[in-house]
């Protein structure tokens, strides 16, 4: 298939109002201007982000004109998404934090320099300013039953749990970024399409122009849970590369073949006989080309190496040593732990991994951030089941 083929339809789920009419812009040559939002709700862009990255990444090499949204606003508000009772609000300033270092991970997949460089933008810089003869305005252009259909409210509606009147106002801000941006198309997850036609409705009534919707495939499973957000084995773009590999590693066999149309650039389709029959090898091979996409060649092989001599060989000789006097002290908090042995990019990362159970002394679980540990040679850290420290 050509470029505008392979563009529109791998790990395409959904366009909107059909891919023969964005098909047939794209061959006239019309350079667009299209994002994807990003919800600040924790300090790291996650696997499921890299389907958007990558996919924004094949647009802008082809001359498209990409925006990187931060949802600062929205991400205070909180996406009621799947979501089966009602998400907890942030404060601005825990919605900035959390989005401070997202520049240094998308640029692993995007350009933010040279002849046509992504766009970061930030929606509160217009949905601050939207006052209240405004909001009315916009949502005249929508309907209370259009905002209420959506699976999770009715299915909160018949275990009569409460809707709370920002989670319907959430999908109205999130449309209006289109409409601020003047933007030609929206990218997101097949669970983000309601929010974007949403916006799709305000663009055509307010500014009067077509708006194209691409929903991507999702990263899930055979029960339809989204691979690589379970608790303790999370996949950062703030992680190290081997934590990565080791993460994709166990994936269950199903989602091999979706991995590859989604996070690589390789011809699945050729692959379909080898991943039935050897799982194992085509896993290693997927793990191997999503590294490499993000960290680069030289370390998708070290992280190859490491999974090879830990886990497969369980040759624990080869674990890293760390010396005690490079520590800020000791007794040290396992949070600067962590940090002080690059075992968490972040004190945040280190309190995450701590909270989901992730990390061991000695092979007993540290569970609270507060815990002060007393280190002695011989001791050893382990974090998420998958990268080791020897302490001498």
């Amino acid at each position: 298939m050509d470029a505008i083929e392979n563009l529109l339809t791998r790990g395409v789920d959904k366009i909107y109002p059909a891919k023969e009419a964005l098909e047939k812009v794209l061959r006239e040559g019309k350079k667009l201007k299209l994002y994807q939002g990003f919800d600040p709700s924790m300090p790291s862009l996650h696997l499921g982000n890299l389907v958007g990255l990558i996919k924004l990444s094949q647009f802008q090499k082809m001359g498209h004109h990409v925006i990187f949204l931060v949802g600062d606003f929205t991400g205070m508000i909180g996406d009621p998404t799947d979501k089966l009772a009602t998400r907890k609000k942030l404060t601005r300033e825990q919605v900035l934090e959390n989005a401070k270092n997202w520049k240094e991970q998308a640029q692993k997949i995007l350009n933010f320099d040279g002849n046509n460089p992504a766009k970061i933008m930030f929606n509160s810089a217009w949905l601050d300013k939207v006052n209240f003869k405004e909001l009315i305005e916009i949502t005249s252009n929508l309907t209370y039953q259009q905002l209420i259909e959506r699976d999770m409210f009715q299915e909160r509606i018949k275990n009569n749990q409460p809707i709370h009147f920002h989670e319907l106002l959430y999908p109205i801000a999130q449309g209006y970024d289109s409409v601020a941006m003047n933007v030609d198309m929206e990218i997101g997850g097949r669970d983000q399409i309601f929010n974007m036609l949403v916006g799709r409705t305000l663009v055509s009534a307010i500014n009067h122009k077509e708006k194209f919707v691409l929903g991507t495939k999702l990263l899930v499973d055979k029960e339809g849970n989204k691979v690589g957000k379970t608790t303790g084995n999370a996949l950062f773009l703030d992680s190290e590369s081997q934590d990565f590999y080791s993460g994709i590693m166990s994936f269950p066999d199903e989602v091999i073949e979706l991995g590859f149309e989604l996070l690589t650039d390789t011809d699945f389709a050729s692959l379909k006989h080898n991943i039935k029959n050897h799982p194992m090898n085509e896993k290693k091979h997927l793990a191997f080309e999503i590294v490499k996409k993000l960290w680069g060649e030289e370390n998708a092989v070290k992280a190859q190496d490491y999974f090879s001599k830990t886990f497969q060989q369980h040759n624990l000789s080869d674990v890293k040593e760390f010396e005690m006097n490079q520590l800020s002290s000791n007794p040290i908090t396992i949070v600067n732990l962590l940090v002080n042995t690059q075992s968490a990019a972040s004190k945040s990362e280190a309190k995450r991994l701590i909270e989901q159970k992730a990390v061991e002394i000695d092979q007993t679980v540290v569970d609270m951030i507060q815990t002060n540990i007393t280190l002695k040679t011989g001791m050893t850290l382990r974090v998420g089941k998958k990268r080791f420290l020897k302490f001498r």
